[in-house]
């Protein structure tokens, strides 16, 4: 067994055009201050990350991690995010994921499309120049418009979209093959991959990519009343990477799953600070600790309630209260006696 590393931060939610989270020196010290050990970088964001650089500057890189470690926290990983949701866009959405690309390609979805590969792969070969072995992601969507089926979707739909959009990221997956990183795929609704068939549906495509990994976060299998336990040990082996996010589900005989094209803080789906929700992370902590998890436990604050800087405080804590130090011997060991065959072989009676 493995003690997960922790607590750790991921920054997205948190950057903005005032001090200190305008600043990779500053959020980092703020990160630290709150009780962080590391942090989760949004790749996007020039405020603290120059990407290209990055990729392109082994130096760079030594220089960003130092300011981060003088600061007191450690680079955990790099998110593409917002990228990796433009490797693949229906065109329903074409309007709505547009800001997430550059100025330059906006309007142009072939272009874009072309960018953001560009920007996932320039993200994998910054991570092997920070020393990192993980990447978070989103898979994008081709088949998401069509997921509830009315009218009855035409035959090979769903297969000729995860055909493409395992071609797509396929050349991705082969770039981080040789650069050594993981990618890990956050399953979230809004994606093509949002659960366990899903992803295992584009995983066969890539015949079974080693590279092809998971971000696990709980909170979005709460909103689809998913097993969330038990998809831990179905996808042990492909989970590289932890969000500790809480949620809450509170179906009404008005309201179920779809929210009702509710806001956040009206719908029976709801994301909230750690501890506020119904996640069992004593039952998630102990069970990736069971499952040689070593990866970090990284807090991604999403609440519709609660004051984000006290969110990523409190989160701080409720994160170093639930990792497990794991155990280097069973309780019982000292009832335990030597090793003997011919002992063994006489209490079997053989």
């Amino acid at each position: 067994m493995k003690t997960i590393k922790g607590p750790a931060l991921f920054l997205a939610q948190f950057a903005g055009d005032e001090a200190p989270f305008n600043t990779w020196d500053g959020i980092t010290k703020w990160a630290a201050d709150c009780g962080y050990k590391g942090v989760q970088v949004p790749s996007w964001d020039a405020r603290f990350i120059d990407l290209a650089k990055a990729a392109g500057s082994k130096d760079y890189c030594d220089e960003f991690k130092g300011q981060a470690a003088a600061n007191g926290v450690e680079v955990t990983e790099l998110s593409t995010h917002l990228q990796g949701q433009l490797v693949a866009v229906n065109p329903a959405y074409d309007t709505a994921f547009d800001g997430f690309a550059a100025p330059e390609v906006q309007g142009n979805p072939q272009a874009r499309q072309a960018w953001a590969v560009d920007q996932v792969k320039m993200a994998i070969s910054a991570s092997k120049h920070l020393g990192l072995s993980d990447m978070a992601t989103f898979s994008g969507a081709l088949a998401w418009p069509y997921i509830y089926p009315w009218p009855q979707r035409p035959a090979g739909l769903v297969e000729a979209a995860f055909d493409e959009l395992a071609a797509r990221w396929r050349p991705i997956l082969d770039h981080a093959d040789a650069h050594g990183v993981d990618v890990c795929y956050e399953i979230h609704p809004g994606e093509d991959l949002h659960d366990g068939v899903t992803f295992e549906m584009f995983l066969e495509r890539l015949g079974g990519h080693t590279r092809c990994n998971m971000l696990y976060d709980p909170s979005h299998y709460v909103l689809q009343c998913l097993d969330y336990i038990d998809h831990i040990d179905i996808y042990k082996d492909r989970i590289k990477m932890f969000h500790v996010k809480d949620a809450e589900f509170n179906p009404t005989g008005r309201q179920g799953v779809y929210g009702g094209y509710q806001p956040w803080v009206d719908r029976a789906g709801r994301f909230r600070s750690l501890g506020d929700g119904q996640v069992d992370f004593a039952a998630i902590f102990s069970k990736m600790a069971a499952n040689d998890f070593d990866g970090w436990a990284v807090v991604e604050w999403e609440c519709c309630l609660k004051h984000p800087e006290d969110g990523a405080r409190e989160g701080a804590q409720f994160v170093k209260d639930h990792i497990i130090r794991v155990t280097e011997r069973a309780f019982d060991d000292f009832a335990g006696g030597d090793v003997d065959a011919a002992t063994n072989r006489k209490m079997l009676g053989i």
